[in-house]
C-alpha cells in the first residue's frame, strides 16, 4: 500500500504508523497507517483516487479539534488538510478561503479587513472545513449564517459546488457530515462594520472562553449536542459528574461539558466517561445526550 501510494505522490507529504496523539487537540489517539500531508487539491484528488481503487478505508480531517481516535489507531489512510490549503481572497464583502485555514485564522483577517459576522469564531481551534462541516458555532453565531457555497470533493473524485439548502445546515450538522464528501473551499458573506469594534467584541469572547473554559488542558471541546430545552454543561453537572475522572479523563472541574485530558488520558478513558454520563442522564432524568466529538478508529 505505501510503495504504490508513494509512486504517485512525494514521500515527504507522507507519514508512516503516525501517532494521531499528535494530531489532535485531546493529544490522545494511536497510529494511523498512513498520513499523507496534501499540499494543494490535486494531491487529494489523487490520495482519494487511490484508496477508492484498492478499496482502502479514507479519512479526512483538518486539525483535529473535535476528534478522539481510538487507542488501537486507525487503518488505512488519513489525510490532513490542516497543514496546508490555506490560502484566502476577499473581495468585498465576500471572502473565499481553502478548508485547511483554522477558523480563528479566518476570524483575525475578516476582523483586520473590517468584516463583521466572523468574531463568533474567536477561540474555536477547528479547521473552516471542519466547521462547515458539522456547522460549528458559538455566542449565537454560526457557520451556517455566514457560508453562501462550498466546494467539495465527492466520491467519485469530481467537485461539486453546494449552495443554499443544498448544504443541509441545522444544529451542528450539515449534508457533509453525512456523506463521503471532501470539503476543499468555503465562500463566505459578511458585512462591512468598524474594525475596532470587531475586534473588541472578539476580544469579549477570548476573555469569556478564558474564564469560562479549560483551555489550560487538552481536550476536543464541548462533547455533547445541546439537548432541546436543555444544556450540556449543567445537566452533567446536576448529575454530579463535575471533577469526575476515569483513569487520565476527566469531566472539568471548570466547565462540565468539557472532558480534559488531565494525565496522560487514553481514548477509552474518555469513552467511558461519555458512556456513563450518557447512562445517567437517561436514567435520572429521561435526556439523551448526543456526542458532538467525531470518534474514529479501530476498536
Amino acid at each position: 500500500m505505501y510503495s504504490g501510494l508513494l509512486k504517485l505522490i512525494p514521500a515527504e507529504i507522507v507519514k508512516i504508523n503516525e501517532p494521531m496523539q499528535y494530531h489532535t487537540t485531546f493529544r490522545i489517539g494511536g497510529p494511523v497507517d498512513i498520513m499523507v500531508l496534501p499540499r494543494n487539491v490535486e494531491e487529494i484528488k489523487i490520495v482519494a483516487g487511490f484508496c477508492r481503487q484498492y478499496e482502502i478505508p479514507l479519512m479526512v480531517f483538518g486539525v483535529g479539534s473535535n476528534m478522539l481516535v481510538r487507542d488501537k489507531g486507525i487503518r488505512g489512510v488519513a489525510v490532513k488538510l490542516g497543514n496546508n490549503l490555506k490560502d484566502v481572497a476577499i473581495c468585498g464583502e465576500e471572502i473565499h478561503a481553502e478548508a485547511g485555514i483554522r477558523l480563528s485564522e479566518l476570524a483575525r483577517k475578516a476582523a483586520l479587513n473590517s468584516l463583521s459576522g466572523l468574531e463568533f469564531a474567536e477561540g474555536i481551534p477547528g479547521s473552516l472545513g471542519g466547521a462547515v462541516v458539522m456547522n460549528a458555532g458559538a455566542y449565537d453565531g454560526d457557520m451556517k449564517s455566514v457560508v453562501i457555497e462550498v466546494e467539495a470533493m465527492l466520491p467519485s473524485g469530481e467537485s461539486q459546488v453546494f449552495i443554499g439548502d443544498e448544504m443541509g445546515f441545522n444544529y451542528r450538522t450539515s449534508i457533509f457530515q453525512n456523506h463521503d464528501y471532501i470539503v476543499i473551499s468555503v465562500k463566505m458573506r459578511l458585512r462591512h462594520g468598524n474594525s475596532d469594534e470587531i475586534k473588541a467584541k472578539m476580544r469579549e469572547y477570548a476573555r469569556n472562553r478564558k474564564e469560562k473554559q479549560p483551555l489550560e488542558y487538552p481536550s476536543a471541546g464541548s462533547v455533547f449536542k445541546r439537548p432541546p430545552g436543555y444544556y450540556a454543561g449543567p445537566i452533567i453537572e446536576k448529575l454530579g459528574f463535575k471533577g469526575y475522572r476515569c483513569g487520565g479523563a476527566e469531566v472539568s472541574a471548570k466547565h462540565a461539558g468539557f472532558i480534559i485530558n488531565r494525565d496522560n488520558a487514553q481514548a477509552n478513558d474518555v469513552l467511558e466517561l461519555i458512556a456513563r454520563i450518557q447512562k445517567a442522564a437517561r436514567e435520572k432524568l429521561g435526556v439523551d445526550l448526543l456526542p458532538e466529538i467525531r470518534v474514529v478508529g479501530e476498536e
